[in-house]
């Protein structure tokens, strides 16, 4: 049965790859809905920007009048909320972004999806689901032992962690005070094609095509547990048409790491695949710089749930994922020399209803 998705923050990293997945790989309608800030990009959905499944409507997820008319006129049956400001670093210079979108805008959608439903037909109402997207950071830092859990007690210690903890308790209190039918994933860093260059993973790569410093965060000890983007594109279609409504599902890779074996390992993926003489060992480019402030020493997720409930697996390993997403970079120079250049900002480049 084909379904009709309304994901917002779809021309984001993680929601680009989401709709590419369900486009792609599956015969399900989607509407995205993006306000097309910093990191939401049309250039991340070209790949499906002509199919006749597939629609694109900017707005803010924090503009009721706009939100209620989109679910009118679409009539979602899965609402996938991807929507969020998502960057730590700019989450601590301008924390008021960070409330506004993530929880205000959570509140407005969660809302609007709320009249929604309860105005459906009877029979219509048991297929509807809201799939909240969400992160492993409100769980805060893990010992150097240890899994977070769908139980895990929240412990958030950054602007924008604690913005996505009001949002993950949001969802979850409609869902118990007003029955709306809701699931809740939490996911651990992702990593991929289409990355906004001012994360970790590509920011290295980009800085190593070039031959600029490779900053690292205080040691580079910071243990992260990966994910391939697009195996959780298809985590997170799973959940939403078969997750149990009212329960959270933890989605990792299993593929823990320190950001200085990510570093190394990416500086040894470019040399391989372009060495340059002028530039030399890509290794030699990293430079050490202060640590910013809350940095959680690690975090791990443990995905055994939605393992045994519905069957998931990760198709990569980190070295693996890390190959296709060094070769997509170098494969891609006009997607990334677009932003880097300040051409690409939030413009619009394709059609917009």
């Amino acid at each position: 049965m084909t379904s009709r998705f309304l994901v917002t923050g779809g021309a984001g990293f993680i929601g680009s790859a989401v709709v590419r997945h369900l486009i792609g790989d599956t015969q399900h309608e989607v509407c995205v809905l993006d306000n097309l800030t910093y990191a939401g990009n049309l250039d991340n959905l070209s790949p499906v920007a002509e199919n006749p499944r597939y629609q694109f409507h900017r707005a803010d997820i924090c503009d009721r009048e706009k939100v209620r008319e989109l679910f009118a006129r679409f009539a979602p049956h899965v609402v996938m909320h991807l929507a969020a400001e998502s960057h730590v670093d700019r989450s601590i210079d301008g924390p008021a972004a960070f409330i506004e979108t993530n929880v205000l805008g959570t509140f407005v959608l969660l809302e609007a999806a709320r009249d929604y439903w309860a105005a459906l037909p009877a029979a219509e109402k048991p297929r509807f689901r809201f799939h909240h997207v969400s992160t492993d950071e409100v769980f805060g830092s893990l010992g150097a032992e240890g899994f977070f859990h769908e139980a895990s007690p929240y412990q958030p210690n950054s602007p924008y962690s604690a913005s996505k903890a009001a949002s993950d308790h949001l969802v979850r209190a409609w869902h118990h005070t007003y029955k709306l039918p809701a699931v809740i994933s939490n996911c651990s860093n992702n990593y991929g094609p289409y990355h906004f260059p001012e994360k970790l993973i590509p920011l290295t790569i980009l800085n190593a095509l070039e031959g600029l410093p490779l900053p690292v965060y205080g040691k580079g000890e910071n243990i992260r547990d990966w994910l391939f983007v697009e195996d959780h594109a298809r985590a997170l279609a799973l959940i939403a048409l078969e997750g149990k409504v009212g329960e959270s599902y933890n989605v990792g890779g299993g593929c823990e790491r320190t950001n200085i074996e990510i570093v190394r390992t990416i500086c040894d993926l470019v040399d391989e695949m372009l060495p340059d003489a002028k530039i030399g060992r890509r290794a030699d480019l990293i430079q050490f710089v202060a640590d910013r402030p809350g940095h959680d020493l690690r975090y791990a997720i443990d995905a055994t749930k939605l393992q045994r409930a519905l069957g998931w697996q990760p198709r990569e390993s980190l070295e693996s994922g890390l190959r296709k997403t060094v070769r997509w970079y170098l494969d891609n120079p006009q997607w990334w020399q677009r932003i880097r250049s300040g051409v690409y900002r939030g413009e619009r480049l394709g059609h917009v209803a």
